[in-house]
């Protein structure tokens, strides 16, 4: 709770009533993907969230990688990133083929490949517009 001007005790998040443009919240809950969807999405999100598994998706925008490859890429062990691709291949984020013992990786879409092209540009951009947000 903060106090108001008037010295009140005022909610933190400002609203006093529950629904301020019922319409508005009408039309978003009538387009808000089902709850499992909402979940599953959540659940990618949590995958991309690993700076590591996040480095070898980065590395697939520029094509099919093997696994040994995108355990260098990532500074991981081949064991590693095997783990992370079959959570990512879970997930629908890669697909794989396999000639002979290989196994390579690509990104399993252009859903896939959007999302990352749409974040690095988004970091760019925060970047060249908050240049004292570099870390």
């Amino acid at each position: 709770m903060n106090r108001s001007s008037d010295d009140q005790l005022v909610p933190a998040d400002g609203c006093s009533v529950r629904v301020v443009d019922a319409p508005r919240v009408a039309s978003v809950l009538e387009r808000m993907p089902a709850e499992g969807d909402l979940a599953d999405t959540a659940e990618v999100f949590g995958l991309l969230a690993d700076p590591r598994r996040l480095r070898m998706l980065v590395a697939l925008l520029d094509g099919e990688l093997c696994v040994c490859d995108l355990a260098a890429v990532s500074d991981m062990s081949e064991s590693a990133a095997s783990h992370a691709l079959r959570l990512l291949r879970a997930h629908r984020v890669v697909s794989a083929r396999r000639s002979g013992r290989m196994a390579y990786y690509r990104l399993a879409d252009a859903h896939v490949r959007m999302l990352l092209d749409l974040a690095v540009a988004h970091i760019e951009h925060t970047e060249a517009v908050h240049p004292e947000r570099e870390s």
